[in-house]
């Protein structure tokens, strides 16, 4: 590896508040470890200056273990934000890095050029297997993996995630808000898979897809297992 890159994760509050929080510590029980170590960006578009309990938000989403790299929406000049922590310039977490490992190659563009990629999705193309603890995070585009994903690795990518080989670890597609994409893999032995925040454990995958090639994609809030032919 050349070194690791880092792509934050977005979170969207919503009125109640406690309601949210309730649905995130569910989220979070059935995927113990999600937000581990990643940094997260708190998008407040959906709540307002008086909404109950905001003042609290970023206490009670750090004793949850969520680190807050940034924050979008709203305002500094709400009284209930008034004496939160302010992060400074939360869109360089969203900026594009170089590619994560030395055998990934882009397909379109050279992916260090920010300036040229802007517009124009990338897609990485990984050439071998992704070991145990390894992980390759690509918020440019799609992902390809011409190997498989071991249990303990985990791929992220701005669009979609195709493994040729057999996907063990975690596949994280559509981060950013890309609900339209979708996982494809030989072989689904996944610990964990998801689409724009939306995600299964093992144990809620269809087992009609277990060890088989397969499809996963994001049906409203739902995400949807289909078996493809082997």
């Amino acid at each position: 590896m050349s070194g690791r890159t880092f792509v934050a994760l977005t979170l969207t509050p919503e009125s109640p508040l406690t309601d949210w929080l309730s649905a995130l510590d569910q989220q979070i029980a059935r995927s113990v470890g999600f937000f581990a170590g990643k940094p997260v960006i708190v998008d407040l578009s959906m709540v307002q200056a008086d909404t109950p309990g905001l003042s609290t938000l970023p206490d009670d989403l750090k004793q949850r273990g969520i680190r807050i790299i940034g924050i979008e929406g709203g305002s500094r000049d709400w009284p209930a934000t008034t004496g939160w922590e302010w992060p400074e310039s939360p869109a360089s977490a969203r900026t594009p890095p170089t590619q994560t490992r030395e055998n990934a190659s882009s397909t379109d563009a050279d992916p260090t050029n920010q300036s040229k990629n802007a517009n124009h999705p990338v897609t990485l193309v990984v050439e071998e297997s992704i070991r145990s603890g390894q992980q390759v995070i690509w918020p440019e585009g799609d992902v390809v993996v011409l190997g498989a994903v071991a249990s303990g690795a985990e791929v992220s990518a701005g669009g979609s995630i195709h493994i040729y080989g057999a996907l063990r670890g975690r596949a994280v597609a559509g981060i950013g808000g890309r609900g339209s994409s979708r996982v494809f893999t030989k072989a689904l032995d996944a610990e964990l898979v998801a689409i724009d925040g939306f995600y299964a454990t093992a144990e809620e995958m269809d087992p009609a897809c277990a060890s088989g090639p397969a499809q996963i994609l994001l049906e409203g809030e739902r995400l949807v297992f289909r078996a493809l032919p082997g």
